[in-house]
């Protein structure tokens, strides 16, 4: 119990020590005063306590305040992304890599905080539902899915992970929205509507004469679908007749592009998927029958198209990382927008242009956002 004391309050083993001394003191004269001597140096002792005690609890409080972090507690989430693509072709490979440069942008970064499963499902339909699947039994935090099939296979895998879209025309009609303004579900992201009509009208203005125009698409996706009626609608307000050729997969794109040489004055290529992978037939089959190629996005010039008017899929990737960083950050995709493409661009082909002996109009030149030379 003495040493309980002793350790909670100093000043008591001063007064203690004085406890037991006092009455070793007499009054005999010579050892009176020999015992003063005595008090005055157990005076100094329990003065010189006092003063170490006071350091050493000087000593614990900083030993409290300087406890090391606790790292675990404090350890940054890393979140697991599953990346579900259709297909690879340059617009939805713009399409990724945007989406992890937006996301990288927002604070997210691979090998940082972020995780990233890629899976592609090369243009097989049955494919891109194993693929859903299986990110779901991967317990992702988050889905990207490329293209409507990507899309509609994820949103049929769960109701629970966020899923983010790119690269999908109608949301809506594909049955993975209730509405662009707020979605209702777990989808969100962008969409890649094509401004088709003026797209058309493009064509009229690059060739005045123009009475028939050809469309290669695949008619299992939806998404073109869309963009033909639409086209169809646009070309007979300007007078056009459309013909139409649909494929099942890439390699019938060569049999219906021999199938409209010589019927069409120009082909439009709207953005469909499986066309998009085939663009190095398409603009062989048109350049050596001399026929402008309209394409509705900027890969299909890059791969050799005359002109387009449309989305650059990496800005819009980009724009969809952006949108998943608020997903991430614990905003409900239910109630965030589906976006359209905030860049639209304009870009000629010159190098094509020689290859048909075409010249563009100055107009068009004039207002072009880039025109490839080589």
């Amino acid at each position: 119990m003495v040493g309980d004391v002793f350790e909670k309050n100093t000043l008591t083993k001063g007064v203690f020590l004085l406890y037991i001394f006092l009455p070793m003191l007499t009054k005999k004269k010579g050892v009176f005063l020999l015992k003063k001597h005595f008090i005055v140096t157990l005076t100094i002792i329990v003065a010189l306590t006092l003063m170490l005690a006071g350091c050493g609890s000087s000593a614990n409080n900083n030993s409290k305040t300087e406890a090391p972090p606790q790292e675990t507690a404090d350890a940054e989430k890393v979140f697991k992304i599953g990346i579900s693509q259709f297909v690879e072709h340059p617009a939805l490979d713009g399409a990724r890599q945007g989406f992890i440069d937006g996301l990288k942008e927002a604070g997210f970064e691979e090998g940082k905080n972020m995780e990233i499963i890629l899976e592609n499902a090369q243009a097989d339909f049955p494919t891109t539902q194993t693929i859903a699947n299986n990110l779901v039994r991967e317990n992702v935090d988050l889905i990207l899915a490329i293209a409507t099939p990507s899309a509609q296979s994820a949103a049929n895998a769960t109701k629970d992970i966020p899923i983010l879209i790119t690269a999908v025309t109608d949301p809506v009609e594909a049955g993975l929205a209730k509405s662009l303004e707020k979605p209702g579900t777990n989808v969100t992201g962008t969409t890649d509507m094509n401004p088709v009509k003026q797209q058309i009208e493009l064509i009229k203005e690059i060739l005045p004469g123009a009475k028939n125009i050809g469309i290669v698409y695949n008619a299992a996706e939806p998404n073109s679908v869309i963009q033909v009626n639409i086209a169809k609608e646009s070309a007979q307000a300007l007078g056009l007749q459309v013909h139409e050729a649909t494929v099942a997969n890439s390699s019938e794109v060569n049999q219906a592009m021999q199938s409209l040489a010589g019927k069409v004055d120009a082909i439009y290529t709207p953005t469909d998927n499986t066309v998009a992978s085939a663009m190095g037939a398409i603009i062989k089959v048109a350049n050596d029958a001399k026929i402008p190629v309209i394409g509705a996005e900027s890969g299909h010039v890059e791969g050799g198209a005359l002109a387009a008017l449309g989305i650059d899929y990496y800005l819009l990737g980009k724009q969809t990382g952006l949108v998943a960083a608020k997903v991430l950050n614990g905003e409900n995709p239910a109630d965030i927008p589906i976006e359209g493409s905030k860049d639209l661009k304009l870009i000629i082909n010159k190098k094509s242009a020689e290859i048909l002996n075409l010249n563009i109009p100055e107009s068009v030149l004039n207002r072009a956002d880039e025109i490839i030379e080589k």
